[in-house]
């Protein structure tokens, strides 16, 4: 076996174990009352939802918190996402954002280099291998559309138009 081959065997192994782990014992998992805003999605294809509620110090997080079902994908990605936005400005977020939808749709082939993934985006390169899953992108972005659609509109969800949808 090559050795870049037994690396990324030894790497997706990881992730593996460090996804499961999250769905087992998600991070930040309930509701902050009060929120200084929420928002809430849901993927009408699989039936994920999560709530995601925010409290700010000034223009950063300074708590965050998760509550919904679904599968492993969208648990962990929740839970992951509570761990590096925590503390962050909502510029940051973005840019986070943005860089992780890149990572696991693969629509930036700059995205997939294992050390700037890691450099970055710390624990959610984990969820990389989700991009050789089409119908799983959805699974592990809604945690961060739904988040979006929290910092956008102070989680006011008629002003918002409702909840957020991966559809």
């Amino acid at each position: 076996m090559p050795a870049d081959t037994a690396l990324d065997d030894d790497l997706r192994s990881l992730y593996q174990q460090i996804i499961l782990e999250h769905n087992r014992n998600p991070r930040h998992f309930g509701r902050l009352d009060p929120a200084d805003a929420s928002a809430h999605g849901h993927n009408p294809l699989c039936g994920d939802e999560v709530t995601v509620d925010l409290r700010f110090k000034e223009d950063r997080v300074a708590e965050i918190a998760f509550k919904g079902r679904g599968c492993a994908i969208s648990t962990a990605s929740a839970s992951m996402m509570t761990e590096v936005v925590q503390g962050r400005s909502r510029t940051e977020i973005a840019d986070m954002f943005m860089r992780f939808r890149d990572l696991v749709t693969g629509a930036d082939p700059r995205a997939l280099d294992h050390p700037e993934v890691e450099a970055t985006l710390g624990v959610l390169a984990a969820l990389g291998g989700v991009r050789e899953f089409p119908s799983r992108v959805k699974c592990a972005t809604l945690p961060w559309h739904t988040l979006a659609r929290a910092l956008e509109n102070g989680g006011d969800a008629d002003r918002a138009g409702g909840p957020v949808s991966t559809e």
